[in-house]
């Protein structure tokens, strides 16, 4: 396989997976904040995730709050996804070692998953406060239990709220203190 195919193919199912890790990820969220199941967004999220999550719901009872039938499955498909990244640039790696980085993957995917709500959230704040779109329910239901202890610390100057940006800084930050190679982190969110 040439080049161009190998990088075509690795930016292909990186993507893909990428993409189905961030569902996963978000209907854990979604999940764990008690989002409006009805709203549209919370639907798309479960369609595209309860195909392969509904017969491990039969097995995998949940927690508290935590749907550990989806966190099953995000550390599972996490882990295929580090596997796949290795057998494409053919190296190997051992499986304990391949479930640390798949468990690191989905750290770092979560940090930029709330970075890009968070960003989101802020833009929609700027060109509509106050209205009320399925997006923005969403948004506010997923960041605000990360935002209000930031707004304790850091409260309003002259109106503007800056506990996004200070939200997204820290993650980042954090995200960067992760220990997991680049060739990981490929891919659309992380």
């Amino acid at each position: 396989m040439g080049a161009n195919t190998s990088n075509a193919l690795y930016f292909l199912i990186s993507t893909l997976l990428n993409l189905y890790l961030s569902a996963v990820l978000l209907r854990i969220v979604l999940s764990a904040v008690r989002a409006d199941f009805y709203n549209p967004i919370s639907q798309l999220v479960w369609k595209i995730t309860q195909p392969v999550l509904a017969p491990l719901r039969n097995a995998v009872p949940r927690w508290k709050r935590l749907d550990t039938a989806a966190a099953l499955l995000l550390l599972l498909v996490s882990t295929i996804y580090i596997h796949v990244t290795m057998w494409m640039f053919d190296m190997s790696l051992a499986t304990l070692a391949g479930v640390f980085y798949a468990v690191l993957k989905v750290l770092v995917l979560a940090g930029n998953v709330y970075t890009v709500t968070l960003t989101f959230q802020a833009i929609l704040s700027w060109f509509g406060p106050g209205v009320n779109n399925p997006a923005s329910n969403i948004l506010w239901s997923m960041n605000e239990p990360v935002l209000r202890p930031i707004r304790r610390l850091i409260p309003s100057i002259s109106g503007l709220d800056l506990s996004p940006l200070f939200a997204i800084i820290a993650i980042q930050v954090l995200v960067r203190l992760v220990p997991l190679p680049n060739l990981f982190r490929a891919g659309i969110l992380g």
